[in-house]
């Protein structure tokens, strides 16, 4: 598991690696896909292994049922929620989980209004605005843009993402590089994540982004890209924790 630097105590936040679980190639080894071919079993014991791993229980997982969409959903009880790619909670205990495997997974929480959200931010739903809607759901749950703090989880590097000119047009100039060999363009997903952050309100200092790629790093990362598809999914978690937010508040 990948533990945020960027929260404090009272935020619990990490992102799955493919290490430390039970499934068998080529999901090896802590698959949390349900959607994958791997045995159901196997990701259930996996997604408990990770829960774990922040102090809770797969019962506790609140999970988007991703679309590569914008839509954002409050949340206030665990569970699979189809057809949104960012949810919202203020509720302690609730684990927010987001799946990847070359996307990113934004985690992100106001610590000083106790309102956390995660998001789903392949590109498809990132250039449809799904990191601004999820600050602004946040924003209606309380929290205030500049008390946000926000972790980009590893994802494709600009190096490997290699896209059409129909993708790249779709994308500030500042983002996309051409191959001098190829001509292809290369798009800096996470870059391009962390912009739309801070024009959604995120200041700069309360932003931290993983350098790893999905792409290269297969040894601890699951790649869709990579693996043609034929691979596990990571997840990106975060929740308040119960019992040193309500102490906060007493």
């Amino acid at each position: 598991m990948i533990f945020p630097t960027i929260f404090p105590s009272s935020i619990s936040a990490g992102f799955s690696t493919r290490q430390g679980g039970v499934s068998q190639p080529p999901f090896d080894s802590l698959n949390l896909g349900l959607s994958t071919a791997d045995s159901k079993e196997s990701v259930r014991k996996n997604r408990a292994i990770a829960a774990a791993s922040l102090g809770l229980t797969e019962a506790d997982m609140a999970i988007a049922g991703q679309v590569h969409g914008a839509d954002v959903l409050t949340v206030t009880e665990p569970g699979l929620f189809p057809g949104f790619d960012g949810l919202v909670t203020h509720t302690p205990g609730l684990l927010l989980s987001i799946s990847a495997a070359d996307c990113a997974a934004v985690l992100l929480a106001d610590p000083v209004t106790g309102v956390i959200g995660a998001c789903h931010a392949g590109w498809r739903g990132h250039v449809a605005g799904i990191e601004r809607n999820t600050v602004q759901a946040m924003v209606a749950l309380g929290a205030s843009p500049t008390h946000i703090r926000a972790f980009i989880g590893p994802c494709i590097s600009q190096k490997n993402f290699e896209v059409g000119d129909e993708v790249a047009v779709q994308f500030d100039d500042i983002f996309v590089e051409r191959n001098v060999s190829t001509g292809k363009a290369h798009v800096d997903l996470s870059g391009s994540i962390m912009a739309s952050l801070m024009k959604g309100g995120v200041l700069h200092p309360n932003l931290e982004r993983s350098p790893l790629c999905t792409f290269q790093e297969t040894d601890q990362l699951f790649s869709y890209r990579a693996q043609k598809g034929n691979t596990g999914r990571m997840m990106g978690m975060i929740c308040i924790r119960p019992a040193l937010y309500a102490s906060k508040e007493r």
